[in-house]
């Protein structure tokens, strides 16, 4: 019965990255407090929330660094005949992302090497260990 279930779709990846933060227990007591009041549902709620307004105040500067550091913004996707034709090419990439960049696994570090110059990824970059280790040098 097993050789006759094919998987339609790959599961998708996570669109979110796990962080570990340190917090005093008087900052900590005030999230519960929030909490158990109601204003938040939990304290992911509380931080995510925290952080989204500390990036909404700065938003101006935001996009200034954006533009001077000539980022991509969001999701950036690099498959194996993307990179493949820009080898045909005689061309390569420089790669800068506010977000998250990932490079197909199907991706050799032969061709990552051949085709990307630079990488710059403020957020996370998604590539196997070993497109990741051919690239460490080319990491700005």
């Amino acid at each position: 019965m097993a050789d006759n279930v094919h998987t339609l779709r790959p599961k998708p990846g996570s669109d979110s990255e796990k962080i570990t933060i340190n917090l005093g227990y008087i900052d900590l007591g005030h999230i519960d407090l929030l909490v158990q009041d109601g204003f938040y549902s939990n304290r992911t709620d509380f931080i995510r929330t925290a952080i989204r307004n500390q990036i909404e105040r700065h938003a101006d500067a935001t996009k200034q660094a954006l533009v001077r550091r000539r980022l991509a913004l969001g999701l950036r996707h690099f498959g194996r005949a993307d990179l493949e034709a820009l080898r045909a090419a005689g061309e390569q990439v420089d790669i800068r992302v506010l977000g998250l960049a990932t490079i197909a696994t199907d991706v050799t570090p032969e061709l990552a090497r051949a085709t990307i110059a630079s990488i710059s990824v403020l957020g996370a970059l998604q590539a196997t260990a070993e497109v990741k280790a051919a690239l460490a040098d080319r990491v700005i």
